[in-house]
């Protein structure tokens, strides 16, 4: 009976052992990937997210030689999504893209389903520029001439939704400058545009793809980039701090979280492979050629661009008493 049990404990401790080993195997950097990863992008598809994610991953794909399976869980703001990886298996295979609206969520929802701990920053991939444009009806040529102008008449200013980029770029100008200006939630973006263009909304902050061109054809004004250089691609837009304006930078971003447990040296990994890919020519045009900037980070880099963003919103939420519960 002792030789039967020592030979079953013996066993036990050989398996344990033995399933130890392959679980290290499993998450040691040089095996992984072995098989396909599954990433929540936790919006509609075609959007920015959406696009810079597939066009990210597909090249990541090929350097990592598995497959990238990309999944939109759009909803809330991000929340579901993000809710999404939170309960997903820290084994280097779940990973959700985001955008700066993240960040924004922690001070405008009172209550989520997550909390920041429960993530690990991966890679900030790319930024998304945000250009300041006006109605043709306002008498302004520049980002400063609006601001004294709206300090003595009330304007609007648009957004895709309460707490999307838009509203927080222009709620902080709005109250940086004292000025009398109204926020006007649109459902979804399509309706700006039209709406700004014949005058019924005054002030726009957004990425430059599909306003741009109106501004170039003379149907709308582009006034300032809320960038920290001026974009490449729009090199005669002066930046908000060329305005007059210093220290508003403000731009969106896309950028990979992982559940929180998983193995660092995989998250470095695959950090790694994200800057090889999106500094590659190839990406880096194409992303450049949708309006956005390639990056490419350290976690370390990301999440402390996390914690500026979470900070800096917060006070700007607070201060324009936004909340969705």
């Amino acid at each position: 009976m002792a030789f039967t049990f020592r030979t079953l404990t013996l066993s036990a401790i050989a398996a344990a052992a033995a399933c130890s080993t392959g679980l290290a195997l499993a998450q040691d950097p040089a095996q992984w990937p072995t098989k396909p990863i599954k990433l929540t992008v936790p919006y509609t598809p075609g959007g920015s997210t959406d696009i810079v994610s597939r066009t990210v991953f597909d090249a990541v794909s090929k350097k990592l030689g598995q497959p990238v399976i990309v999944e939109n869980r759009p909803g809330a703001n991000s929340t579901i999504g993000v809710t999404q990886l939170a309960r997903a298996p820290a084994d280097g295979y779940s990973f959700v893209s985001v955008l700066a609206a993240y960040t924004v969520n922690m001070s405008l929802y009172k209550k989520l389903p997550y909390k920041p701990t429960d993530f690990v920053a991966v890679s900030h991939m790319a930024d998304l520029p945000m250009f300041l444009f006006a109605a043709n009806k306002l008498p302004v040529k520049s980002a400063k001439e609006l601001a004294e102008y709206g300090k003595t008449h009330p304007l609007n200013y648009a957004s895709s939704g309460t707490g999307a980029s838009a509203h927080m770029i222009g709620a902080r100008f709005t109250q940086e400058n004292g000025l009398n200006a109204q926020h006007v939630p649109y459902n979804g973006s399509a309706p700006i545009l039209s709406d700004l263009m014949s005058g019924q909304v005054d002030v726009l902050f957004d990425p430059a793809l599909v306003p741009m061109p109106h501004a170039k054809s003379g149907k709308i004004k582009v006034l300032a980039v809320a960038s920290k250089q001026r974009w490449p691609g729009e090199p005669n837009v002066p930046t908000m701090e060329e305005s007059g304006f210093p220290g508003f930078v403000m731009n969106s971003w896309v950028g990979l979280l992982a559940p929180k447990g998983t193995p660092q040296p995989i998250v470095d990994k695959l950090s790694r492979t994200i800057a090889d890919a999106v500094q590659s020519p190839e990406v880096k045009n194409k992303l450049e050629q949708l309006g956005f900037g390639a990056v490419g980070s350290t976690p370390a880099q990301f999440q402390a661009l996390i914690d500026k963003d979470t900070a800096m919103y917060k006070k700007v939420i607070e201060t324009a008493k936004v909340s969705i519960d």
